[in-house]
Parts: structure tokens; sequence; C-alpha cells
């Protein structure tokens, strides 16, 4: 028996798709930003670290010959300031650290975010262009569908979203900026799901897509030759961006 169509919820009053969307293009540019002034400092410390080294080894030359005492104390003055240039580049290196984590932190709440927002935002729109495409989905779940493929019933793979019919179901995953491992994490979770269906019976087709606010090319021509369908923005909605010649993988 065929399960009724969830209806996805209306998005929150003021919350529209291009906003999400500059939303985390706006984190995407900071990041950037955050990693060259990283890089900067770093560079600025390594030379001031060459040119005290530098110093101190040409300063030790040219007492070289003097007494053992003046030698000691020479020595210890380099290492005093290799001491102390070392102490300054751990403490940039520990705030560099800092920022990075922050950063992280709040690129990680954008995604849970975005990954709530998706039935809102995404899901009604996916299905409505899958189905131009000639599936007819007439089921949709949204962070609803677990797979369970053990006798304990262990979670082993959960869709952001899955739209069936009769012959076919397409898992989708949605990410804020889709990466390659994001890529073979869900091409695993679709192998995943076609053993729990065998083991249940169920032969229909099953294909994979992975929607992204940010698209990377280089992310994108990974997800074309897994055999995924790729979802980008078009405006205040979503496409499915099929290039010539694209073929989708079957499970």
């Amino acid at each position: 028996m065929m399960t009724t169509a969830t209806q996805p919820r209306e998005p929150e009053m003021g919350l529209t798709f291009e906003k999400v969307w500059a939303m985390f293009q706006e984190s995407d540019r900071r990041m950037q930003r955050l990693s060259e002034e990283t890089d900067q400092k770093i560079r600025e410390v390594n030379e001031e670290t060459d040119r005290l080294i530098r110093e101190a080894n040409e300063e030790t030359t040219r007492h070289f010959k003097e007494t053992d005492q003046k030698m000691r104390e020479v020595n210890e003055e380099t290492t005093r300031q290799i001491r102390e240039v070392n102490e300054e580049t751990a403490r940039h290196l520990k705030e560099t650290a800092r920022q990075m984590k922050e950063t992280n932190i709040h690129m990680g709440g954008l995604d849970h975010r975005f990954g709530e927002l998706a039935e809102h935002l995404v899901a009604p729109n996916i299905a409505e262009k899958f189905n131009a495409l000639g599936f007819h989905f007439n089921y949709m779940s949204a962070k609803l569908r677990e797979i369970f493929l053990d006798k304990n019933k262990q979670r082993s793979a959960e869709f952001d979203i899955l739209l069936e019919n009769k012959e076919s179901v397409i898992g989708v995953e949605v990410k804020s900026k889709p990466s390659k491992d994001d890529v073979k994490d869900h091409v695993r979770r679709l192998e995943k799901l076609r053993r729990y269906k065998d083991g249940i019976g169920d032969k229909r087709k099953i294909y994979g897509a992975l929607a992204g606010a940010i698209m990377l090319d280089d992310v994108k021509t990974d997800i074309l030759k897994a055999g995924l369908y790729v979802i980008t923005q078009a405006g205040d909605t979503v496409k499915i961006d099929i290039p010539e010649g694209f073929t989708p993988k079957a499970w």
C-alpha cells in the first residue's frame, strides 16, 4: 500500500530561499578571508623567526673567538630570542586555531539550520522538478525515513528527502556546500538502501541526488561522475542541472 504524500509546511514568515542562500555565501566569504589572514600571520611569524635566528647566528660568529664566558652569554641570548619567537609563534597559531574553530562552529550551525529548513524550502520544489522529468512521485518524506539493516535495527542510513512511486525511489541529500566526501558518503548511503530494499523484496530502481546552496565546479563534476542528479539554486526555487549526455545511475 502506498503511503499518502506528506504535505510540506509553509516557510516561516520573512525567510526566503534566497536569504538562506545568501547566509551560506557570506559564511563562505568569511571563511576565505580568515584563511587568507591566517596564512599572512604565519608567513610574517616565519619571516621574523628566520630574521632573528639569522641575526643571532651572525652575532655568535662574530664573538666566536672571544672568551668562554662571552660565548655562553651569546648562546644564552640566542636561546632566549628563539624561545621568545617560538612562544610568539605558538600564541599566533593558538589564536588562529581558536578563530578557525569558531568559524567551523558557525558553519556547522548553518549546516544544521539549513537541514531543518530543507523540508520547508527545498523538498516541495524538488518533487515538482523531478515530476516534470516524468517520475510522477506520489510520496515524499523529509527527515522522517530511517533505514534499518540488521536484526537489532541499528540505524545505518538516513535521507534528508525520499521521493517514491511504484517504479522508483530517489534519495536526496541537502548540503549548504557539498564536498567530495559528501558525494562518497551519499553513494554509500544509496548502496545501503539498495541492500535493505533487496532484503524486503523491493525491486524498485533507486536513484540519488545531491542539493547544494553553494556548488563548486569540481564537486559538481564528481556528483555527475557518480551518476547522481545535481540540484542547484535557480532564483527563489531549485533546478535539476542535467548536462548533455548525463545518464543517472540506478542502484
